[in-house]
């Protein structure tokens, strides 16, 4: 299944400048400049040494491309793929990375008056890459900073890997 969010196609209302999903119980959100695509899981090669939080790397029409669980990311447990479990292509500084989410919400607007700063939590701040919150209905959408998110991914040096021997088709821990 293919996203509806394909770099080939043209947006057709730019009010709509956010893709919304869910970690957890918690509402978040990225730039729709970043994503490249919406896709369902694909295998992984697990790679030694790589941070907790990077799962592995994928072969995505001959890219590799290094996928990072946000459930780990964000302290949470691991929980089974399933039908709603999608990865978020998004462009980094530095390459594409899939960013492992456990469901797709929407695409969808804000205005001004609903942004407000990142919240000051303290430490692990940088760990959350919390951008700014935005009351959307009544609740909480929190815009993720993807070059923070995605930085345990920078860390990977994967030019040349060679992904024949992609053995691991889930994603989580316990598959």
């Amino acid at each position: 299944m293919r996203s509806t969010l394909s770099r080939s196609r043209a947006r057709s209302d730019f009010s709509k400048s956010l893709v919304g999903f869910i970690v957890g119980e918690v509402y978040y959100a990225v730039d729709i400049g970043v994503v490249s695509e919406i896709i369902n899981p694909l295998p992984l090669v697990q790679l030694p040494h790589a941070p907790e939080v990077v799962i592995g790397v994928a072969d995505h029409r001959g890219d590799v491309v290094p996928v990072v669980d946000l459930r780990r990311r964000f302290g949470l447990s691991p929980r089974p793929v399933d039908r709603r479990t999608k990865w978020i292509l998004v462009r980094t500084s530095e390459r594409t990375v899939g960013l492992v989410v456990d469901s797709v919400t929407e695409v969808f607007g804000t205005d001004a008056e609903s942004r407000r700063g990142a919240p000051l939590l303290g430490k692990g701040d940088d760990i959350r890459g919390i951008e700014a919150v935005h009351r959307v209905d009544d609740r909480l959408v929190f815009l993720l900073d993807v070059e923070r998110v995605a930085a345990p991914a920078m860390e990977l040096d994967i030019e040349g890997a060679d992904l024949r021997f992609a053995t691991s088709p889930g994603i989580m821990e316990g598959e």
